[in-house]
């Protein structure tokens, strides 16, 4: 028989579940601006270094190395941040939901991902903010969600979780779009089962160009690594965005 508080740390977690959902369905189907400046970066990174790129207004595009730590994880975060950073959430993660969950923006080994799966998960599409005070407001709201998530359930908390996903919705109504695209791969394949939510990607994985390597252990793991990637960025900013001199920019529709 399950007891009081266990009910409601369930009923707390469907409301979260469904308080994400919302916001990422929400999001998907705002309207977007008619007119955008297409900004279109190309580039390649090794495991463990980063890649960026300035985009103008203060603004990076990063391809971070995702920190291995104690679950053997490969490959590389998708960031947007100001040229001096503003620390965690970025303004790409902010606007790019589902939270701590398998998401577009990690381009690697996690959430149970192999190596060969991450490349046919190809392209990714994410949302990102431009507004630096849009930007600073979402990140107090993703702290509120996390907090939430690890803590207190009580009926004030979950007013509050409420509050901030409402106004979390609004703001990345206005975010940007973009997308990542690899070109080619080097890695080192994964040797388990792909993951019944993978089947898909594992399957797409050799229409992106690729070359498997050994792992640098010499060893075979389930998950594989991911060793190099060359990729291209589309990115469609504000029509009246500033580019840097030099960058490959255009003016066009907007894209979902």
């Amino acid at each position: 028989m399950k007891t009081a508080g266990s009910k409601r740390q369930l009923w707390f977690s469907m409301a979260m579940a469904i308080l994400i959902l919302t916001l990422f369905v929400a999001h998907a189907s705002s309207p977007r601006p008619a007119g955008c400046r297409k900004i279109t970066l190309s580039g390649e990174v090794k495991a463990g270094q980063e890649w960026r790129a300035a985009i103008g207004q203060g603004w990076v595009f990063r391809v971070l190395p995702i920190v291995p730590g104690l679950a053997g994880y490969s490959g590389w975060d998708l960031v947007v941040d100001r040229e001096q950073p503003a620390g965690f959430p970025d303004a790409l993660l902010v606007a790019t939901p589902p939270y701590n969950s398998i998401n577009e923006r990690e381009v690697g080994t996690t959430f149970g991902l192999r190596a060969q799966d991450a490349i046919g998960w190809n392209p990714r599409s994410f949302h990102f903010l431009t507004d630096p005070a849009a930007f600073k407001e979402s990140q107090r709201r993703f702290q509120v969600l996390g907090a939430a998530k690890f803590g207190d359930e009580t009926p004030m908390v979950s007013e509050r979780v409420g509050m901030a996903t409402q106004r979390q919705l609004k703001i990345n109504q206005k975010a940007s779009a973009g997308q990542f695209r690899i070109l080619d791969a080097r890695l080192a394949p994964g040797v388990s089962d792909a993951a019944p939510y993978a089947e898909n990607w594992a399957l797409a994985s050799p229409k992106t160009q690729h070359t498997f390597e050994p792992a640098t252990t010499g060893k075979s793991t389930p998950l594989g690594e991911m060793h190099w990637m060359r990729f291209s960025v589309t990115l469609w900013l504000p029509a009246e965005w500033k580019a840097p001199q030099g960058l490959d920019s255009s003016r066009t529709v907007c894209s979902e």
